[in-house]
């Protein structure tokens, strides 16, 4: 298959995470199609066409319907997209990153179906009622399913054959610029030190209580949050004099960021939009080569305890930031050793290239069953074809009966001439 055609309740502009590393990585070896959700127009029906990376082709929808993602009221303008998008290109796989957009694929002819979880969304704030039930229904089109974490997996592998974890990546030549600590984002010019940061989405998952607690005992601290606020409203953000909201920032200017930081911060609450978070930031955290204090956050435990210091409660979370900032330098080197270790393992270009293998032996073993039921049929069919040629004939006894009793005469005539 030449095309993957993505459903994605993400934009390809929005911050820069799993679909976007992925994608841009595959698409040295498939053009890839990124349907985006749809944006609200008053008149127009439409789809905006972009291409943002080689080989990577947006589209974004635009119809009159307010409501958002891919809510059934949107169908009836989206599905028109979707057939002119599998009429345009026919050899294609679907790839979901969403299963609300699972109707869509009635308009395509996938040869390969890929439901890539990274997230359990069904937990997150304001998700549609119908998302489970379309989550099940796409567990029953899928040919293989990633999962973006260990307890994802585990919380998928029964509901499917072909379940596979793959966990965050990272692009290391990316972060690793960070390491130059003189390249700072010119955004801190005005705020001193020490600096702790966070950078992604900021909503529901990030434990609101713990920032402030964590700005009032140190007010000499500066908290540094970059990224977009969403789902929830800004009037509820911890308001401190030493507390910084950045916005989003570009994917590029990321290490420049954390080149002025001095602790990095996985601030998660605990509840259930975060019981099966696996954040990809760690591993970007760790090619800058900085300290990093996580809560207690089970993937981060399982997949980077070595190198990240947990922390249960607020208390323990100010004093792992304490003891960041005041590490000697060989409580450094050793939390940078194991950061190392990590990271060696750790590639978007390993990741990549193994879900292309999977695709491959999914493809090969569809056509083997397909070329073994090919034969089965057909011998099926020979065998069928033998049987109702024998049953057109008499059993051989009964042949033979006849044959003898067509040489013998009846009635005293000759038959010999009949």
């Amino acid at each position: 298959m030449q095309n993957i055609i993505v459903m994605s309740h993400l934009r390809w502009n929005f911050v820069h995470q799993r679909p976007q590393h992925l994608l841009s990585r595959l698409a040295a070896h498939y053009r890839i199609l990124f349907f985006e959700e749809p944006v609200f127009h008053p008149k127009k029906h439409l789809a905006a066409i972009s291409e943002p990376h080689p080989n990577v082709i947006v589209w974004t929808p635009h119809t009159p319907v307010e409501t958002h993602g891919f809510h059934d009221d949107q169908l009836p303008y989206l599905q028109p997209l979707a057939r002119q998008l599998g009429i345009d290109y026919p050899d294609h796989m679907v790839w979901f990153y969403t299963p609300m957009a699972l109707p869509l694929m009635d308009e395509l002819s996938p040869g390969l179906v890929v439901y890539d979880c990274m997230d359990e969304l069904a937990a997150f704030k304001n998700s549609p009622k119908q998302l489970l039930q379309r989550e099940n229904a796409l567990f029953k089109e899928a040919d293989i399913v990633f999962t973006g974490g260990p307890s994802l997996f585990r919380a998928k592998r029964e509901r499917h054959h072909n379940v596979h974890c793959f966990p965050s990546s990272v692009d290391v030549a990316h972060f690793a610029h960070a390491r130059d600590r003189s390249k700072s984002h010119p955004a801190h010019a005005a705020i001193p030190r020490p600096r702790l940061g966070y950078y992604g989405v900021i909503d529901e998952r990030l434990d609101m209580a713990l920032l402030a607690a964590l700005a009032d005992a140190h007010p000499d601290w500066q908290i540094i949050l970059v990224g977009p606020v969403v789902k929830i409203d800004e009037a509820d953000l911890p308001r401190r004099p030493n507390i910084h909201y950045l916005g989003q920032q570009p994917y590029d200017d990321l290490p420049r960021f954390l080149a002025g930081w001095d602790v990095c911060l996985l601030p998660f609450a605990r509840n259930q939009s975060t019981r099966f978070i696996s954040p990809t930031k760690t591993l970007e955290y760790m090619a800058a080569e900085l300290p990093i204090i996580s809560t207690d956050i089970a993937d981060v435990i399982e997949l980077y305890g070595e190198a990240v210091s947990i922390a249960a409660d607020a208390n323990e979370f100010i004093a792992a930031c304490e003891s960041a900032l005041n590490a000697t330098p060989g409580q450094r080197t050793g939390k940078i050793e194991s950061m190392r270790r990590l990271l060696a393992t750790s590639s978007w270009e390993d990741t990549a290239e193994q879900m292309r293998h999977l695709f491959t032996e999914v493809e090969t073993d569809r056509a083997a069953r397909k070329a073994s039921a090919q034969i089965e049929t057909s011998s099926e069919g020979a065998a069928a074809e033998t049987a109702d040629d024998e049953a057109r004939l008499p059993p051989p006894n009964v042949k033979r009966m006849i044959l003898k009793a067509a040489r013998k005469p009846v009635d005293g005539q000759d038959n010999r001439g009949t």
